[in-house]
């Protein structure tokens, strides 16, 4: 699979929201960089990471673009992320189903034909302004 297909297979099952394909294209030893937060390693925290999200928002990437290195090792996406916040995260707002639309990007390794990084940028206060409005 070319690095561009993979990065669109990854957001085609993470709005899909069928995390045993999302995982499957996840090297075993993924290094993910959360937003404004700590690096975790290892699918299984990946997995914990996404039980979290998913249980605290519902989210489609649309407008999804795809730049690949020319050797294929490196990729970045940018899209922008159509979200309903509905349960609290920690240290965050309360959640009560507020909609929100976020440009975000992300920027990927690729290892073995799997994602190996994945760190993830958008703009926390962005949201934060549109949940508290």
């Amino acid at each position: 699979m070319t690095a561009d297909a993979l990065i669109e297979a990854y957001y085609a099952a993470f709005n899909a929201g069928d995390m045993e394909a999302f995982l499957e294209l996840l090297h075993d030893e993924v290094a993910h960089d959360v937003n404004q937060g700590e690096r975790q390693i290892g699918k299984q925290a990946f997995a914990d990471f996404m039980a979290k999200m998913n249980r605290c928002y519902r989210e489609r990437i649309d407008e999804l673009v795809v730049m690949t290195s020319s050797d294929g090792r490196r990729a970045a996406a940018e899209f922008v992320v159509h979200g309903e916040y509905l349960a609290s995260d920690e240290g965050l707002p309360e959640a009560y189903g507020q909609r929100y639309l976020l440009p975000a990007g992300a920027f990927f390794e690729i290892l073995d034909g799997k994602v190996a990084r994945v760190t993830n940028y958008y703009n926390l206060n962005d949201w934060i302004d549109q949940v508290e409005a």
